[in-house]
């Protein structure tokens, strides 16, 4: 594995990660992660910020977060660390984003409920028809 300030190349971060090639490749595709260099040969290489963008994105996907949205989070992540902007705005915009997670979640929350209680009348005609 990679150290610290070390490069990876595509397949070391599939692997740390648990993405797929094809799936790093999409994202790079669309913008929403470079590699940080490549090798004299053209290998994608990646440093560690670029993982930490691959875990933002990895985190956002399941929640149903659009590529747009995956994009302006990770700017505006960039932009806080780098203290370039209004802080106070983008604070707020972090907040927006917060709050859309947390309401993701509740909703998927609910879905598992629903799935559970049908899986559970599922199991109770099982337990009848025995």
């Amino acid at each position: 594995m990679a150290g610290r300030g070390e490069l990876m190349q595509i397949g070391q971060v599939a692997e740390r990660i648990g993405l797929s090639l094809r799936t790093i490749r999409f994202y790079e595709e669309n913008g929403l992660v470079v590699p940080t260099s490549r090798t004299e040969g053209g290998f994608r290489l990646y440093s560690e910020a670029d993982v930490a963008r691959f875990e933002v994105i990895k985190r956002m996907k399941p929640l149903g977060f659009s590529l747009e949205e995956m994009q302006e989070l990770l700017t505006l992540l960039q932009d806080l660390e780098q203290a370039s902007g209004d802080r106070e705005q983008l604070l707020a915009r972090l907040r927006e984003f917060h709050e859309a997670a947390v309401a993701r979640v509740a909703a998927l929350r609910d879905q598992l409920a629903v799935a559970e209680g049908f899986a559970g009348t599922l199991a109770g005609h099982l337990e009848a028809h025995r």
